[in-house]
C-alpha cells in the first residue's frame, strides 16, 4: 500500500477518535511477515489483548539458519 494511502486510513482514524496500531517497516518488502521484528511484535499483540498478559521483556528471534 502506498504510504501516503496508509496516512490517509490513519489521519480518518484520528478524527474519528478511533484507536489504531501501526508499525512502519522502512525498509520492508512483500515479504515482511517473515522479518523476526514483525513476527515478535505481532506475538507481543496477541499475548498482550488475547491472553491479556504482558509478553517477556528483551527476547529476540533469529531468522532460520542465522
Amino acid at each position: 500500500m502506498p504510504p501516503a494511502l496508509t496516512l490517509q486510513v490513519v489521519e480518518a482514524l484520528t478524527k474519528a477518535n478511533r484507536d489504531y496500531d501501526l508499525i512502519v517497516l522502512p525498509s520492508g518488502n512483500h515479504g515482511f511477515m517473515s522479518d523476526p521484528y514483525f513476527i515478535r511484535r505481532s506475538w507481543d499483540y496477541f499475548v498482550r489483548h488475547l491472553a491479556g498478559k504482558e509478553p517477556p521483556a528483551d527476547y529476540s528471534l533469529t531468522p532460520p539458519g542465522s
